[in-house]
């Protein structure tokens, strides 16, 4: 029986030449692929008994067209961020501003990377944004590199080889993949000395592990993605930089997310006060800064001059797209203008609730749905514990909405809690109310 159905399998120059395929207008050969993968579908269906029947060839060539576009579709698409998370890691953490975007598109042909167009000759590829990140925090020198675990590590790895550094037991952290705060220092060439409990770590135990001899350096490490409450103390770092200076030792500071103090994060520590006390201090581009993925190392024009210099620091360096859009994201900064993730993490509920009323009533025609309180957070381990007052639309049904919607053209992924689809207004850029009301009148057409 199924090989009697394999002979009403059209030929694939037939198939090809049906008007649906022939005029789709995408390249020829990713055509011709979708339809031979179509072709080989249906015949182990047949063979298998999965199917009595081949499909006709209009079904075939819909279900050949259907999977060209799919291979059409870059793999790293732009989606619709409704889960209110707003530097979600699974998203691509903070979306650029405009004037980022911007320089990114112009950076992507011919650029101005290692040139120094007033002179003539050869330039800093990282001068521009160090120039920047010097007016903004005040710090004597600055470098960046492609993200901060590789900042960790350069800066421990010139700075502090075969050093015992000093760090507080309840700062031996690890954050997304694997990242261990032990383990770099480890690879760095650093030794490292436990201080203090998880809990409680005083001054003095800095001191004592100086006065020992065990630690010749200081390393202050921001906790990231966790927050120890209760019957806590710790060092801080105006402290750890006094003690430094008085010891004569190297004081290094990871502070993992990176809060300007112009930005809109309470209780952070700030990039100003840890460019005032550390010798070399870090942080992530694409967190609280609100840019693309970097590390970026501020500090002493010494440390930071050791740092640029080692061998090390090429391998690790920045891509000129990236290098766009971080110089991009300071301008914003410097010029008063907060970028994307910074201004939605200091949007107020109000404002808040008011943007959910109105993708609430544009939405309702397609699907029923309801305003709801939907506390948020800022996501990739920046501002741990803090619940950020928030709203959202509810629809039903949850599931079958939550896999129609991420399914979408362009994908819109919010979240299911109590058995309806949350889709949180707080990290929704501009145009994405029309993609999800887009998506659901599509929806509403096929529905039941």
């Amino acid at each position: 029986m199924a090989e009697n159905e394999l002979s009403h399998l059209p030929k694939m120059d037939a198939l090809l030449a049906r008007a649906e395929l022939a005029g789709c207008g995408l390249p020829y050969p990713l055509v011709r692929r979708a339809a031979r993968e179509t072709l080989e579908e249906a015949r182990r269906a047949l063979l298998a008994g999965e199917a009595a029947q081949a499909p006709a060839a209009p079904t075939l060539a819909a279900r050949a067209l259907a999977r060209a576009r799919a291979l059409s579709r870059p793999g790293l698409r732009r989606v619709v961020n409704a889960t209110g998370v707003v530097l979600h890691t699974n998203l691509g953490r903070a979306p650029l501003s405009p004037r980022a975007a911007e320089a990114v598109q112009g950076a992507a042909g011919y650029a101005s990377l290692e040139y120094d167009l007033a002179g003539g000759g050869r330039g800093s590829r990282t001068g521009r944004v160090e120039a920047l990140l010097k007016e903004l925090t005040g710090a004597e020198g600055a470098f960046v590199v492609n993200n901060n675990a590789a900042a960790v590590l350069l800066m421990l790895s010139v700075l502090t080889p075969g050093l015992g550094v000093a760090i507080s037991r309840g700062e031996l952290v690890e954050i997304g993949g694997s990242f261990r705060v032990p383990d770099i220092m480890a690879r760095s060439g650093a030794r490292l000395v436990e201080v203090g409990t998880t809990n409680k770590t005083r001054l003095s135990d800095y001191t004592a592990a100086l006065d020992s001899g065990a630690a010749q350096a200081l390393l202050k490490v921001h906790p990231s993605n966790f927050k120890v409450v209760g019957f806590t103390q710790a060092a801080e770092l105006p402290q750890l930089g006094e003690l430094a200076r008085e010891r004569c030792v190297p004081l290094l500071c990871d502070l993992g997310s990176g809060a300007l103090a112009a930005g809109p994060f309470p209780g952070e520590p700030t990039v100003e006060e840890a460019a005032a006390w550390a010798d070399a201090a870090c942080f992530s581009g694409d967190k609280l800064l609100g840019g693309p993925q970097a590390g970026i190392l501020l500090g002493k024009a010494e440390a930071i001059a050791k740092i640029r210099s080692d061998p090390l620091a090429r391998a690790l360096r920045l891509d000129k797209l990236s290098l766009a859009a971080l110089e991009g994201t300071l301008m914003d900064w410097r010029d008063g203008v907060l970028p994307p993730a910074a201004a939605m993490l200091g949007a107020d509920g109000e404002t808040l609730r008011r943007k959910a009323e109105a993708l609430a009533a544009l939405l309702n025609p397609l699907c029923p749905c309801e305003t709801i309180e939907s506390p948020g957070e800022a996501g990739g381990g920046s501002m741990p514990g803090v619940s950020l007052p928030g709203w959202a639309v509810a629809l039903t049904p949850a599931e079958e909405l939550e896999r129609f919607l991420r399914g979408w053209e362009t994908p819109v992924i919010g979240r299911i809690h109590r058995g309806k689809l949350l889709l949180d207004v707080r990290a929704l850029l501009p145009g994405a109310e029309a993609v999800i009301a887009a998506a659901l009148a599509r929806w509403k057409e096929g529905a039941p």
